[in-house]
């Protein structure tokens, strides 16, 4: 049997799903841009919160943390596929060579299919520095690495993304 705050949380957690279960999807889905991983993501935001919740770690259950929670398992998703692309690229020794120009106004739709197409470690860091607008402090901090090692990553990852954006942008499809 549980604590009186792991049952006024769990309650808390039952009472706001119905609000929370859109924004969480929303904010997964805007970001990842695929159903079904929204869907499992936001299903892993959940059965988290309920862990949280059994193991007490939290007394007031709102949407913004249940976001917060929603942040780290969409990283942490981005580092499984990164891994797996590692994996597989090393498997198949293949290594992409960039290239450095880039226009400076930006087509919506060629942007979000290069956010699409960059690893999982670049897409995360602009992710949370330029669309969740954290600052690289905090974007270390959820990526577990020095502020240092995450202004370097973000400088690598937009020198990825122009190239990225190039490409795609001067494909005449």
């Amino acid at each position: 049997m549980g604590t009186q705050s792991d049952i006024d949380a769990s309650q808390q957690l039952l009472d706001l799903y119905d609000t929370a279960l859109p924004e969480v999807y929303g904010y997964l889905h805007r970001r990842c841009r695929n159903t079904t991983v929204a869907e499992d993501l936001s299903t892993e935001v959940f059965l988290g919160a309920v862990d949280s919740i059994r193991r007490g770690v939290v007394d007031d259950v709102t949407v913004a943390w249940l976001i917060g929670i929603a942040r780290h398992k969409l990283v942490d998703h981005w580092r499984r596929v990164e891994r797996d692309t590692r994996n597989l690229t090393a498997v198949a020794d293949k290594s992409p060579t960039p290239t450095d120009p880039w226009a400076i106004e930006l087509d919506l739709s060629i942007a979000r299919d290069v956010l699409d197409d960059l690893g999982a470690h670049h897409r995360s860091a602009l992710t949370l520095r330029y669309l969740d607008d954290l600052p690289v402090r905090q974007v270390a901090a959820v990526l577990d690495r020095t502020e240092h090692a995450t202004e370097a990553l973000l400088v690598r990852a937009r020198h990825a993304f122009r190239a990225r954006y190039d490409e795609l942008g001067s494909d005449p499809r």
